[in-house]
């Protein structure tokens, strides 16, 4: 694994925040270096799945966090290029593992969604990514690592920010409130407006593992080993640039799998862009929550910010959760996950 300082990003001429090679530092300069590491905790990139198709998100980025007091490194991968993907197979799994086991890494970041995480996912050493304790954050396609981890494992990672949301800029602000605010402590609530769309009873107050992801990614991992089966969870969904009726027919297959007949609830993101098709005749999101509300007891609750928007909550996949909703106001509570320090 090459791990690249960042420009903005503060590292020793080292690298590690020590002195160089054949010094000792006296019992002071210890005491500083380390007070120096608990100041700027570290945050590494790396691309599991697709390229970058603008490497400078890396340095806005950098300087984003650097601003706030974190050292920033990536990968290799988030510079790399092999047909779609981030550099070869080989690369982008071995970056994985490493920056979610590499101990001077406090949370670890996938730099884009896009496609690859299928193909590495008998590669990694689930039980070493748990034992690390490491937050691992990614969306779209790091679903289906996120469910790999907890099937494997039994162990929480999140869906939150890429690397071009670390950029400062106003629309990106809900998003950076969200990231920061869940892995500052070990507990989150994250309050939202249902809308009129809500196929939920009126109250609701149910209790389970949170998880699931993007609709397609978690759907093509039905009948392999790295699906987790969880009973009574809280599942959430999301998904983008895929007509409606594909995203019923997924949600049919989750439906006939018996996937959703054992959550307590189902909470369903944002969809947008829907491409318009010229046969829809009135066919949308609301005429699929009710076919599905009249085939499947499970409630529905809709307006989870949450999608590929530039506001989105960061969710902890596989921990505890709450989720209540009373007259259209929804709160999903979160508790028991990896958390990061603080600069």
């Amino acid at each position: 694994m090459v791990k690249a300082p960042l420009r903005g990003a503060r590292r020793s001429p080292t690298g590690k925040g020590g002195p160089p090679a054949g010094e000792k530092p006296a019992a002071a300069s210890r005491a500083t270096a380390a007070a120096a590491v608990r100041r700027h905790p570290s945050l590494g990139f790396f691309a599991p799945s697709g390229y970058l198709p603008d490497p400078a998100v890396m340095d806005r980025a950098a300087r984003f966090l650097a601003a706030r007091g974190w050292r920033v490194s990536a990968g290799e991968s988030v510079f790399a290029r092999e047909l779609r993907f981030a550099g070869p197979d080989e690369l982008r799994a071995s970056e994985l593992q490493g920056f979610a086991t590499d101990p001077g890494i406090d949370v670890a970041v996938a730099a884009r969604g896009g496609y690859g995480l299928s193909r590495l996912l008998d590669r990694f050493d689930y039980a070493a990514i748990a034992a690390a304790g490491r937050p691992l954050v990614g969306y779209r396609d790091f679903t289906a690592f996120n469910l790999a981890l907890l099937a494997r494992a039994g162990a929480v990672s999140f869906q939150g920010p890429s690397a071009s949301d670390f950029s400062g800029q106003e629309d990106a602000a809900f998003t950076m409130e969200h990231f920061f605010g869940a892995l500052a402590g070990p507990a989150y609530a994250i309050a939202f407006d249902t809308g009129e769309d809500t196929r939920a009873p009126a109250d609701l107050d149910v209790r389970g593992r949170l998880w699931g992801g993007n609709l397609c990614v978690l759907c093509s991992l039905l009948g392999t080993p790295y699906l987790p089966p969880v009973r009574g969870g809280i599942l959430f969904l999301e998904d983008v640039n895929e007509p409606y009726y594909r995203i019923e027919r997924m949600l049919l297959q989750l439906l006939h799998a018996g996937v959703l007949a054992r959550q307590k609830a189902i909470v369903l993101g944002e969809f947008a862009p829907v491409p318009p098709m010229a046969n829809d005749n009135g066919f949308d999101l609301r005429a699929i929550g009710a076919a599905l509300a009249a085939r499947c007891a499970t409630p529905v609750v809709t307006g989870l910010p949450f999608g590929h928007g530039r506001r989105r909550v960061t969710l902890a996949v596989g921990a505890a959760a709450r989720l209540r909703l009373a007259r259209g106001q929804a709160c999903l509570e979160m508790r028991g996950y990896p958390t990061a320090p603080w600069p």
